[in-house]
């Protein structure tokens, strides 16, 4: 098992709106946005400085028509995609895409953990090359966050598949704990079980911003619709759990003042 195996690489909002979700996402995360070179279909990059950090674009209409609203997917890096899917798939998952190539760019799939979260696999053509940054740098994401039925298959799922390991966990008294997870290193996302009144189980991705209060005004201002805080969290951050107007959910997180 490679280093990169398991690592968060790559983050890709499928809209019904990929001009207005440009407009809002780099207002509101600070990103660059260009289309991508000689893609096979239209497709927008995100870039966070001259880091490529993410992508958008049209959410399928298989996707539509099924009722999916607009939503971010997290691909992880895999050895090998299509061994990781089929072990996926032997682990109690389910695999929406199977893997297929994008010319020059690298192979991919897109599976579901037995709680029926969706997450991609992805292996570049060609190695990318690090861009290590702070934990805190603005633009790139600075957590991971999974919502589901029963957190602790979740995880075996996971530890299985990625080789993720158990970091803190919280106790949130009512609403259970919250169990940290890392990837080789410092750790980079929790799992917890989600209230009955959340209708699906869902990966949430947080962006990082450099000043809180007013990336949580871009956020009104844009016609975004704020779910859940401002709220503090741990280590003295600041997030908010938001939907975009196309209603994609997303998080920010960063410091005030």
């Amino acid at each position: 098992m490679s280093a990169t195996h398991g690592r968060f690489v790559w983050y890709e909002l499928m809209t019904t709106d990929t001009d207005a979700a440009k407009d809002f996402y780099t207002k509101v995360v600070g990103w660059g946005a260009q289309p991508a070179p000689n893609p096979t279909m239209p497709y927008t990059l995100f870039t966070a400085g001259e880091t490529l950090v993410g992508g958008m674009m049209d959410q399928p209409e298989e996707s539509k028509q099924m009722g999916a609203p607009p939503s971010w997917l997290g691909y992880v890096a895999a050895d090998d995609v299509d061994a990781t899917t089929d072990q996926a798939r032997s682990l109690g998952g389910a695999v929406y895409v199977e893997p297929r190539d994008i010319p020059d760019v690298g192979r991919f799939s897109v599976i579901a953990d037995p709680q029926q979260a969706a997450i991609g696999l992805f292996k570049w053509s060609a190695p990318m090359p690090e861009a290590p940054a702070a934990p805190e740098t603005p633009g790139r994401i600075g957590w991971h966050e999974l919502a589901t039925t029963d957190w602790e298959k979740a995880y075996a799922f996971y530890n299985a598949l990625f080789g993720w390991q158990k970091a803190d966990a919280m106790d949130m008294g009512a609403m259970g704990v919250y169990q940290i997870f890392a990837a080789g290193g410092p750790a980079i996302g929790g799992m917890f079980n989600k209230p009955p009144v959340v209708p699906a189980t869902f990966w949430l991705y947080y962006f990082n911003v450099d000043d809180f209060d007013a990336a949580v005004e871009r956020v009104k201002a844009g016609g975004g619709e704020i779910i859940n805080g401002p709220m503090q969290v741990p280590g003295g951050s600041w997030i908010i759990q938001a939907k975009d107007p196309q209603g994609a959910m997303f998080a920010l997180v960063g410091r005030r003042g």
